[in-house]
């Protein structure tokens, strides 16, 4: 395995997605009502129809096609493709929530060493796709060095951390996570995600 750089280019996080469509004013109302997300400023200087919204941590700019007939036809969802995905806090209430605004989906799960991760997936009004999801049930291990790539259990997720960690290192040590502040890997508990 070719070894890591660490980060050289000294990233901070994601900032936003840009996504062309064939109407802003939909997808200002998917992304509203249907994700949560709420328009924030944007910059005067932009001299085309746009809009931008922001939540979760991420901003979505939304661009009005120049000829959204040239647009890709919105095809079948397909877990395969690519897509945006969001953490929820009940998969239940999201399921239910599609079926009342009567939005298509497809619901698929990841099992992985004793841990399932559902998902639903399903297009913005673009074709865009969009997953929702619980994986933070599933825990992230850091692959380090030539170490193979092993499943990950509820009993085993600590243990498999810890050896990964100690492999790390020093700088490699400290992560940030969205939920929290910063979490030192070297410490005796690590939750799985």
């Amino acid at each position: 395995m070719k070894e890591r750089m660490g980060n050289p280019l000294q990233l901070k996080s994601l900032n936003h997605i840009s996504l062309v469509c064939r109407s802003v004013e939909k997808s200002i109302d998917f992304y509203q009502n249907v994700l949560g997300f709420f328009p924030i400023r944007r910059p005067d200087s932009l001299d085309f129809n746009g809009a931008w919204l922001f939540n979760y941590g991420i901003g979505i700019h939304l661009l009005q096609a120049e000829d959204p007939e040239k647009l890709p036809k919105i095809s079948q969802i397909n877990p395969k493709d690519n897509h945006i995905s969001f953490q929820c806090e009940s998969m239940v209430r999201v399921e239910n929530k599609l079926k009342e605004m009567e939005i298509e989906y497809v619901w698929s799960r990841v099992e992985e060493g004793g841990i399932n991760v559902d998902q639903l997936f399903f297009h913005d009004p673009d074709g865009t796709m969009i997953e929702i999801c619980n994986c933070d049930n599933l825990p992230v291990i850091p692959l380090v060095g030539d170490q193979p790539l092993r499943s990950c259990t509820g009993v085993k997720c600590k243990v498999q951390q810890q050896e990964a960690i100690a492999q790390m290192k020093p700088q490699q040590q400290t992560m940030t996570c969205l939920r929290s502040n910063s979490i030192h890997m070297n410490d005796d508990y690590l939750p799985c995600a």
